[in-house]
């Protein structure tokens, strides 16, 4: 666990006490994008997650466990989420922010970093974790962009993490 400035605490607590207390905690996103920057896979989340079921969101999401780097986690994540096998030096670290929600009975307070993969396949050939993700899918960048400005339209509100994406996009 983290303090409110990043500092480890020496604190080891599951998902469930970071967010039932409102722990500060590592997690880390990964933006799967094609080489030619012009789409970005995304994944539709599980009907049962407690939240944004149903919507769509980045490529890869999760907690970085006790004694984990957040490349290490990330790489861990999309083995877990797509079956998609990576290098730690494949994701390339983009940033971090933080993000602070109450959600009712989870109180979500994150330090986010931000990686990104540049690679092209068939999302059918993945590995599905069913119990996370419904679907995975490439969509148009311009399509998203849309979505994102329609008030997030079938995708998760987390509006940090998408103007990061799109961020990196313009550069």
């Amino acid at each position: 666990m983290l303090d409110a400035t990043g500092n480890y605490t020496g604190q080891i607590a599951d998902r469930a006490t970071a967010h039932a207390d409102g722990l500060w905690h590592k997690a880390v996103v990964l933006f799967i994008i094609s080489p030619d920057r012009q789409r970005v896979l995304l994944q539709k989340r599980n009907q049962s997650k407690k939240l944004w079921p149903g919507l769509w969101d980045v490529g890869v999401g999760g907690h970085v466990d006790a004694g984990e780097f957040g490349y290490q986690a990330i790489v861990r994540e999309a083995a877990e989420e797509l079956g998609l096998q990576l290098s730690e030096h494949d994701p390339l670290f983009i940033g971090c922010s933080t993000s602070s929600q109450d959600l009712g009975s989870i109180k979500d307070n994150h330090f986010n970093e931000y990686y990104v993969l540049e690679r092209d396949f068939d999302p059918s050939t993945l590995a599905l974790q069913v119990e996370e993700v419904d679907e995975a899918r490439w969509f148009d960048l311009a399509d998203l962009t849309t979505r994102i400005q329609n008030n997030y339209d079938g995708i998760t509100d987390e509006a940090g993490c998408w103007q990061y994406l799109l961020k990196y996009l313009e550069a």
